[in-house]
């Protein structure tokens, strides 16, 4: 609180007239190059945006001719979006006169009513890193016919938006707009003339927080698969520009990608989608494809991720992925889920059993619905979550709804053999509580047929829990698009048309069906169901279930 409460300090400071003219100083001649931008593109938004009808973070406003730097009562992602305007590149698409004076208006509209005034959130640190990385790869739309006044005063707004962030990226908190930060500033570096002192600066940082952020494995600091596919747009156009301008990449960087792209093939399902963990929506697979079309990686993706705390079984077209991590570092908490242990499942291109996911544009009160253990597919414990996510309103305010109180040890074993891939892994999320562990044990047949599963529940040293109170309760999640019912030997199956059918079956419980919400939906979230085994840990230490693939099974 105190870090959080110095950075909103140090900015308001910045802001003021006292500190303000820091940022004014020398105006650019030129932007010597336009990054490339590898982000999906649809002329169709550029035709909204020119009848006053702004699509921003699952938010339609119309403004009635009125600026849209002007609205209120827009949610915070949409006037991050705005702000942002990554929607330049719609502009760009349509490839049209009246797109590019469109696109000039609305930059010289937010130069007229924001350039001038540093206050959020146009001028959050987050949001100007990422309007400086558009302005830089889309200034030949935007000065595509501009007179030269608006040329200048284009160049000296985005001079002064290099500066304070220059400035405001010193405090900014950990995590993925930090690094996002740093890339607009290289960006920067190498697209205006500037010193060659500036260019290896930037470097230099930006390599720091390479190295830091983007573990071994490929994987972010943050465990959230979605901040890859976020990083790569990116990082991707960052390389290209380093060779467009003859500059020799730092070997971070081109690490760093040459990490990121197999990771992000890791969380891949079989029907395309990425594995929705800590913080992960819906998967758009054109623009997941895009992203992945400069991956050179040769063979299958990798099996074990052990620095961000994942497992991956991959076997006669099935597909397991499964977290096997302790929360990541409280900084980079704030879209954590209390999802350890959890696991998902597809095969033939068809997704069978899912965490809920998140709906990154939704309601906030479905972000704590979405962030339970409840969420996942995974083990309950008396209806509680394995880490926690609440505080009060005024500390909400400050910090966020980071994770803390999870899991502190998540030891996790491979077990594979000829025939068969596998893991054992636990945690202590319950312990402090309950003085409970949890354990599980997946293990995949070569045919990718069965998927065995092995839930233990003790305490420590092995010992047996007690007799009391205690319920536990294992939860499948089902994907939407998966059918459930009985077959006539009275057992539940998973099927889809045109997919495999799977048998689920439990020697020691008799499952029951219960409604269930998965938030990742495209077009938000919809409902589903899911096949629970609730039991008192007692009397059942050990449960055995399995998933078994088959022909076409008749209802009942």
């Amino acid at each position: 609180m105190a870090r959080a409460y110095w950075r909103r300090f140090g900015r308001r400071l910045a802001a003021g007239p006292a500190y303000r003219w820091r940022f004014s100083g020398r105006t650019p001649e030129r932007i010597l190059v336009a990054p490339p931008d590898l982000r999906l593109s649809d002329p169709q938004i550029a035709d909204d945006i020119y009848h006053g009808r702004y699509p921003f973070a699952g938010q339609l406003i119309e403004t009635g001719g009125a600026s849209p730097f002007q609205v209120t009562g827009a949610s915070p992602e949409w006037q991050h979006a705005l702000h942002g305007f990554r929607w330049l590149r719609h502009m760009r698409e349509a490839g049209t006169e009246l797109a590019f004076a469109n696109a000039r208006a609305l930059v010289a509209d937010w130069i007229a009513i924001h350039g001038g005034r540093i206050a959020e959130p146009a001028w959050n640190p987050a949001v100007t890193a990422v309007r400086i990385i558009a302005w830089l790869q889309h200034s030949t739309v935007v000065l595509q016919g501009a007179e030269f006044p608006f040329y200048r005063s284009y160049l000296r707004s985005l001079a002064a938006q290099v500066r304070y962030l220059r400035f405001a990226a010193r405090d900014m908190s950990d995590g993925e707009d930090l690094l996002r930060a740093r890339i607009a500033l290289t960006f920067a570096a190498l697209s205006l003339p500037v010193p060659g002192s500036v260019i290896r600066s930037a470097t230099r940082n930006l390599a720091t927080e390479l190295d830091r952020q983007i573990l071994p494995d490929g994987g972010h600091v943050s465990r959230n698969p979605m901040v890859l596919l976020e990083l790569l747009a990116d990082l991707l156009p960052l390389r290209q520009t380093y060779a467009n301008q003859a500059e020799a990449p730092p070997p971070a960087l081109m690490g760093a990608i040459d990490r990121m792209l197999p990771a992000l093939r890791f969380f891949r399902h079989s029907d395309g989608g990425l594995a929705r963990f800590n913080g992960m929506g819906p998967t758009i697979a054109d623009r997941l494809a895009a992203i992945l079309r400069h991956d050179d990686t040769a063979g299958a993706p990798l099996l074990h991720a052990p620095y961000s705390g994942y497992e991956r079984l991959s076997m006669g077209g099935t597909t397991v992925i499964a977290d096997t991590g302790p929360p990541p570092p409280f900084d980079v908490s704030h879209m954590a889920h209390a999802g350890c242990l959890s696991f998902e499942m597809s095969s033939a291109r068809q997704q069978y059993i899912v965490n809920s996911g998140i709906d990154l544009f939704g309601p906030d009160e479905y972000r704590p619905l979405a962030r339970a253990t409840a969420a996942h597919s995974t083990a309950t414990l008396n209806d509680t979550s394995s880490a926690r996510f609440s505080f009060s309103p005024n500390v909400h305010r400050l910090l966020g709804t980071p994770l803390h109180g999870g899991p502190g040890k998540v030891p996790c074993e491979r077990r594979d053999t000829p025939d068969t891939q596998g893991f054992v892994a636990s945690h202590d999320g319950y312990v402090p509580r309950f003085g409970i562990f949890h354990e599980r044990e997946l293990t995949l047949s070569r045919s990718g047929s069965v998927l065995d599963g092995v839930d233990r529940f003790f305490r420590q040293g092995g010992a047996p829990v007690r007799p009391g109170k205690d319920t536990v309760t294992i939860r499948f999640h089902i994907h939407p698009d998966t059918e459930l019912y009985r077959d006539p030997a009275d057992r539940f199956v998973l099927g889809a048309d045109g997919s495999d059918y799977w048998v689920f079956s439990c020697d020691e419980l008799l499952p029951a069906v219960e409604e269930s919400l998965f938030f990742a939906g495209v077009a938000g979230p919809r409902r589903t169901r899911q096949l629970v085994l609730s039991f008192a840990p007692a009397e059942f230490g050990l449960v055995r279930w399995r998933f078994t693939r088959t022909q076409l099974a008749t209802r009942t």
